[in-house]
């Protein structure tokens, strides 16, 4: 059997701008996705601490160091500059490997700097 586990997460990141003139998706520092083990274009769930709000998108990379965490297109319109995020991720495993597997976690600080 085949189950859905939590991958990696950044754990409240802070919204560094709200692009709604973009095709979508969210933007993100390179080194927030790297200490994650996140890659662009992969799949993510993002929860707004802030307002509840939560919404699904895909990753695209953020110029390294910059600590962009950017909601584009429609999903700006859940989230504004300064709100905290939790970003998360999930793989696919067989039920047994599953038992033993850890997650990635990245919990950003000031200024989203690792």
């Amino acid at each position: 059997m085949l189950i859905e586990v939590l991958k990696s997460k950044i754990h409240r990141a802070v919204i560094t701008e709200a692009n709604l003139d973009y095709i979508g998706s969210i933007t993100i520092d390179e080194d927030l996705m790297d200490a994650a083990g996140m890659i662009e274009y992969e799949k993510v769930h993002v929860v707004n601490a802030n307002n509840g709000e939560r919404l699904i998108t895909y990753i695209i990379k953020g110029k390294k160091g910059s600590g962009v965490v950017c909601l584009n297109g429609p999903a700006a319109r859940k989230g504004m500059e300064g709100d905290v995020v939790v970003i998360i991720s999930y793989c696919t495993l067989d039920a047994e490997e599953a038992k033993t597997y850890l997650p990635k976690v990245c919990f950003p600080k000031e200024g989203n700097k690792l």
